[in-house]
């Protein structure tokens, strides 16, 4: 039997490889290294763009933590690529974005059952598929699959710029985690009152790119561009990406407001500034973001850059199974279904896979249950909802617990161990 997968993003690989070591003929498409996106630059699959970091890797107090090791328990790849070229991150998973995407292109090429076709597909194919092509969907393809599913949905994201270490004044920054945990992974850069203000002030009035007027639209509440919610308040940025809580230097100086940054390659001669998704221009980020002391000087590796993402209504047009309702030998997977994140979109790509799988045995497929992240995210994006938004890893999507614990921490923890004890029993229903 062979399967066409379109889109060779984190979605697509999962998929792919999900398959392809249980013996199915895999034609994965993409346009890379044809041409890209206007996001990608990378030639390698699974490119990382707006960070490298997949989150929190605390199983039983993170839901994202906690994804991934349901993902882990189904056998995921691309939890095994990322283990491989982590990078120091305190209590997340961050990862060598290029040699991430190495790793998994080059297990996708040593894969005789996989084909890899650089072209760029223009019609939902009308056989055994899994259409991952992402947020950015271009072309004919998102014509025909706004055609097939009643029209697009869209929302915005943004990255943040990356900078290079050794340019950084490193007697206005220390290393360190917040509450000491994970050792010195992050260089902080403290502001005081006065400097925090400035940089705000100069921040909400810089000059941003123009938007096209189809895009003048909703911005998504997960990758909020840093000048949008400075806008909100003088001091939201203070409780956001740049609170001071549980930092201090090795004086034991507390400080006003701190930026974060976090190394974006395992040498270490890189690092992104947390949370600064922006579409400011690129000259007027090196201008206010040069404001933070410690970054006066700093050298731009790569600006920030905002695009549209695509999804499509999923709750309209899908399965829980991520198939298509009026035709289920179609399957979509990662963002473009209405996850948002690179380890939900990578999880999508896996159980879409699983359930593809059982099909092509001829047999019935089980959801897995929405005590799980992987099952609230299934359901999520095929129960009924007439104001249908991309969805993170969350605790609050997954069933309720069945008894009050009010402590949130205990709550957490009951909450990960039910997902995991159900995930388990799920993989043994599969019968993977």
């Amino acid at each position: 039997m062979k399967v066409k997968i379109i889109g060779a993003g984190l979605a697509g690989c999962e998929a792919a490889l999900c398959l392809a070591e249980r013996g199915v003929r895999v034609e994965l498409y993409d346009i890379k290294p044809n041409s890209f996106t206007p996001a990608h630059k990378d030639k390698n699959f699974s490119e990382l763009v707006c960070s490298n970091s997949l989150k929190s890797n605390d199983v039983y107090g993170n839901a994202c933590g906690l994804l991934k090791e349901e993902m882990r328990v189904l056998g995921s790849h691309l939890m095994t690529a990322a283990e491989k070229c982590r990078v120091p991150a305190g209590g997340a998973l961050a990862v060598d974005r290029a040699e991430f995407a190495k790793i998994i292109t080059d297990e996708i090429r040593s894969i005789p059952n996989i084909d890899i076709i650089c072209k760029e597909v223009e019609t939902l194919p009308d056989e055994w598929s899994i259409i991952a092509t992402g947020p950015l969907t271009c072309g004919k393809l998102s014509e025909d699959i706004q055609r097939i599913c009643g029209g697009g949905l869209h929302f915005y994201d943004a990255s943040a710029p990356i900078v290079s270490r050794d340019s950084l004044d490193f007697e206005k920054c220390f290393y360190g985690d917040r509450y000491g945990k994970g050792g010195d992974d992050y260089i902080n850069c403290p502001l005081n009152k006065a400097e925090y203000e400035s940089f705000v002030a100069e921040l909400t009035k810089a000059e941003r790119v123009i938007l096209h007027d189809f895009e003048k639209k909703e911005i998504f509440e997960g990758c909020m561009p840093v000048e949008v919610l400075a806008s909100r308040g003088v001091e939201s940025l203070r409780f956001a990406m740049l609170k001071p809580v549980g930092l201090t230097d090795k004086e034991g100086n507390k400080f006003y407001a701190i930026l974060q940054l976090r190394k974006e390659n395992a040498e270490g001669s890189a690092y992104n500034l947390v949370g600064f998704q922006t579409n400011l221009k690129f000259g007027e980020q090196k201008r206010v973001f040069s404001m933070i002391p410690a970054l006066k000087n700093a050298e731009f590796l790569r600006y920030g850059v905002m695009h549209r993402n695509t999804f499509i209504n999923s709750p309209e047009v899908l399965n829980a199974d991520f198939s298509l309702k009026n035709n289920p030998t179609v399957f979509f997977a990662g963002q473009i279904t209405g996850v948002e994140g690179y380890v939900e979109s990578a999880s999508s790509g896996l159980i879409a896979a699983l359930h593809m799988y059982k099909k092509l045995q001829g047999r019935e497929s089980v959801v897995p249950e929405n005590d799980t992240v992987i099952g609230a995210l299934s359901a999520h994006i095929s129960a009924p909802n007439k104001n249908f938004q991309p969805m993170n890893a969350n605790f609050g999507i997954l069933r309720a617990a069945e008894k009050n614990i009010r402590d949130k921490k205990q709550r957490y923890a009951y909450l990960a161990q039910r997902a995991l004890d159900s995930i388990k029993n799920f993989k043994n229903k599969l019968g993977i």
